[in-house]
């Protein structure tokens, strides 16, 4: 077994702060190595990924502090994750390039006891609410004002186990819980609203008693600023953040195409991916990976 990747993290603080166009590169820049990633492995679940990534920018990267747990529910995203654990320095380059790999502590779903910024195993939907309410529902027990924060894929707020997680939250008042929903409109089989409606609807979850802020899942900005003003706001009430998301965000093949929740790319296709990425997030000249 490989080696515990562990690291100190540094508290977030208000001093300076990237503005919205560095925000932008390091978006650019994370979406460069995700699919660098699934091309070295020949692998799918690149749509998903790049639905996703922005709202852990704005959550793993900008807000999380060394006492607080990030739960990546919809672990089929997981290259996304390691690319922003790297980022963060809590994933080596070396550890990152062994992905999808026999013997790697980087599968295709984030295993657990690996590494320090993965404390549980996600992908099987619909567990990661439950073990985030779990862990705030402690949290508030022992007195600690950390904030956990889960992140769900849409097609997830069709099981059973959301629901039951999401009831318990209101009922304890776990207002240091913050959910984030990556809703990109795509599931497996289809669209979300033709499979089991909308599970997501915002109005759901404020019927229950979650305070709710329903937003654009691509502007980093307005993300990073509705997660500091849900984080302080301790009022009993959890929170979700319900992000209205493009499967495949970044390159204009893969973009609301349910087919690249599976498909690996070709060499073409991957040379375009960079190509479209770089010039939309302001990157310039990319050299081939």
């Amino acid at each position: 077994m490989m080696p515990f990747d562990t690291i100190t993290l540094p508290e977030p603080t208000t001093e300076s702060q990237p503005s919205a166009e560095e925000l932008l590169q390091i978006a650019g820049r994370l979406r460069l190595k995700t699919i660098e990633l699934y091309r070295k492995a020949n692998a799918g679940h690149i749509g998903c990924s790049l639905s996703c990534l922005d709202l852990m920018l704005a959550t793993l990267i900008h807000h999380r502090c060394s006492d607080e747990v990030f739960l990546l529910s919809k672990g089929h995203a997981a290259a996304a994750l390691y690319v922003c654990l790297n980022h963060l320095g809590e994933i080596s380059d070396e550890t990152l390039d062994t992905f999808y790999q026999n013997g790697t502590v980087l599968p295709a779903h984030p295993a657990p006891n690996q590494i320090s910024g993965i404390p549980f195993a996600t992908g099987s939907l619909g567990h990661g609410l439950p073990i985030g309410t779990g862990i705030a529902h402690a949290d508030k027990l022992r007195g600690s004002d950390a904030t956990t924060y889960v992140l769900m894929s849409d097609g997830e707020t069709n099981e059973g186990t959301t629901w039951e997680a999401a009831h318990f939250a209101v009922r304890q008042g776990l207002d240091n819980l913050i959910v984030l929903i990556d809703k990109n409109g795509l599931q497996g089989f289809g669209e979300t609203l033709d499979v089991f409606g909308d599970t997501a609807n915002p109005r759901t979850w404020e019927s229950m008693g979650f305070e709710v802020v329903e937003t654009d899942g691509h502007d980093v900005p307005t993300l990073i600023e509705c997660v500091s003003r849900l984080k302080n706001a301790r009022n009993g009430r959890p929170k979700v953040i319900v992000a209205h998301t493009v499967k495949g965000r970044g390159v204009s093949y893969m973009e609301n195409r349910l087919e690249w929740h599976y498909l690996p790319m070709n060499p073409e296709q991957y040379g375009q991916a960079r190509t479209e990425i770089s010039t939309r997030y302001g990157l310039g000249q990319v050299q081939e990976a």
